[in-house]
């Protein structure tokens, strides 16, 4: 349906619109009478793809190809025509003419549009100018476009529009298309490495009925036959945990986890990671497979571990800068921790600071709240950051040292979030006494806060050996080997609100 103008009547550019897209629908009628519906095609024999036919045109000039794909571009001159077809991998440029074809099948070939998808059987040459080309003997209609692609200098650039019709972004901006290619080869990499080095990939439930290991707020959904309520997963580590009791020795699962939450450039409802785990391993472990692994899908989607983000050079090469977040915070905030050691002396540093301080805040959450404060934007190089107090790793266990710390690190660039590990926590009777903290914060209104997960501590209680876990966030590693602003932009489909009146989907 054409969109209206502010006085509720169709523009002219409208009208035009709703009769170029009448034109079309009048072309489809035309050829079905003819008896040349092509949306009765079922398959096409296609021999070539277009860059095939490029990379190795010296070994097949002369020979014939059926390719197949969409027409980008048309030119008509008499009784001849040129063609531009785009296939998965690429453009290729056809050249059609009347006497070859024949007379009634030109006729119906110069009533193709820009968008409609064909097919062409022909000899693969070289024409005057140069340019490598297939000679049609044959064109056959495969699908009828029944849209307007948008015009091809200026594009889709609308991102909102973009998004919502991720379709029409991938055949007119090439360099979207690039960027998912980017992204396979990334994950193709990312599990090759842990393949190669013994991970076994599984499985576990996206639907739970307990939402846990991480502190996240939930998707929540009814089991009708059940009668209870269930959660998306935020996190699948409680189950792969599991897994090590049982007697795997390094598991890993890549997949969606939801959560909850507020949108923005780094941040989407669903998204994606990767969680590990090895066991008889710890945090330090994971930290080598981090830096090692991001570095190499680094190398592998992009060409080097050195990549460019929005003008920033970033260099993944291992090893990894690494500071503990108390010493990161004394750095960027002027605040040493290590002299501040109960919670009234935490609360009053962060009101003298300007931080704010919720109720029921300890020591440990005051120390991580200056850290996002102060600390996060200037990591833009791979840093590892350790030794994150106790009260916000309800997973991690306790450092040897220093009790009120733990053994785990989060990795950054870019002053982003990459990964999260620790050594896991295996003492059971220490987990419930997490748990219990966990249950406190949400009685004061922490609904991020954990449930207890009492089938999880009886897991441990079986026994969990020493094991060190880790989880990167894939989006935000992608953003960066594509050098994407967005993580819209490497989500093929990303969360996007409904469109109530599709009258207002252009205004």
């Amino acid at each position: 349906m054409a969109n209206k103008g502010q006085n509720g009547q169709e523009t002219e550019a409208q009208v035009n619109l709703s009769e170029v897209l009448q034109v079309r629908r009048d072309k489809l009628k035309t050829l079905q009478e003819m008896g040349q519906d092509p949306f009765k095609e079922t398959r096409y024999d296609r021999t070539h793809y277009s860059n095939e036919i490029k990379d190795k045109f010296e070994e097949l000039e002369g020979t014939t190809a059926k390719i197949a794909g969409r027409i980008m571009s048309k030119r008509i001159q008499g009784k001849a025509g040129f063609i531009d077809i785009q296939d998965q991998n690429g453009r290729i440029q056809s050249y059609v003419r009347k006497d070859v074809i024949g007379d009634e099948e030109y006729v119906v070939f110069k009533t193709y549009d820009i968008g409609d998808i064909i097919g062409i059987e022909g000899e693969i040459f070289r024409t005057n100018r140069g340019e490598i080309s297939v000679k049609a003997h044959k064109v056959v209609l495969l699908s009828k476009s029944l849209q307007i692609l948008p015009e091809k200098f200026h594009g889709l650039k609308d991102h909102e529009l973009r998004y919502r019709q991720r379709y029409v972004d991938l055949i007119v901006n090439p360099e979207v298309k690039n960027a998912f290619l980017t992204r396979t080869k990334a994950l193709k990499a990312l599990r090759t490495f842990l393949d190669d080095r013994g991970f076994l990939e599984v499985e576990t439930p996206i639907l739970n009925t307990i939402a846990g290991g991480a502190n996240a707020r939930p998707f929540i959904t009814h089991h009708n036959t059940l009668d209870i309520p269930m959660y998306l997963r935020i996190a699948n580590e409680l189950y792969l945990k599991r897994l090590i009791v049982g007697g795997f020795d390094k598991v890993y699962e890549m997949g969606r986890m939801f959560r909850n939450e507020g949108m923005d450039v780094k941040h989407n409802p669903e998204y994606t990671a990767i969680e590990l785990y090895q066991a008889y391993a710890d945090y330090t472990d994971m930290m080598d497979i981090t830096e090692n692994v991001i570095a190499e899908m680094a190398k592998v989607a992009t060409g080097s571990m050195v990549v460019d983000y929005q003008g920033t050079e970033i260099d993944f090469t291992p090893p990894w800068k690494k500071m503990t977040m108390e010493d990161c915070v004394k750095l960027n905030a002027g605040v040493d921790f290590e002299t501040i050691n109960t919670d009234e002396e935490a609360i009053a540093i962060a009101k003298e600071k300007g931080i704010e301080v919720k109720e029921g805040m300890r020591r440990g959450e005051i120390i991580n709240e200056f850290f996002e404060e102060y600390c996060e934007k200037t990591l833009i190089q791979p840093t590892f950051i350790t030794n994150h107090p106790v009260e916000i790793s309800p997973l991690s266990k306790r450092n040897a040292e220093d009790p009120r710390k733990t053994d785990r690190f989060e990795a950054f660039a870019n002053g982003w979030e990459l990964a999260n590990a620790f050594s896991e926590l295996n003492d059971p009777i220490d987990q419930r006494g997490r748990f219990e903290d966990q249950e406190r914060k949400r009685k004061l209104g922490d609904d991020e806060a954990f449930e207890t997960d009492e089938d999880f501590l009886n897991a441990l209680e079986v026994g969990l050996p020493p094991t060190g876990g880790l989880g990167i966030g894939i989006d935000r590693v992608v953003m960066l080997l594509t050098n994407s602003p967005s993580i819209r932009d490497v989500l093929l489909f990303p969360t996007m609100k409904p469109i109530e009146n599709k009258d207002s989907e252009a205004e």
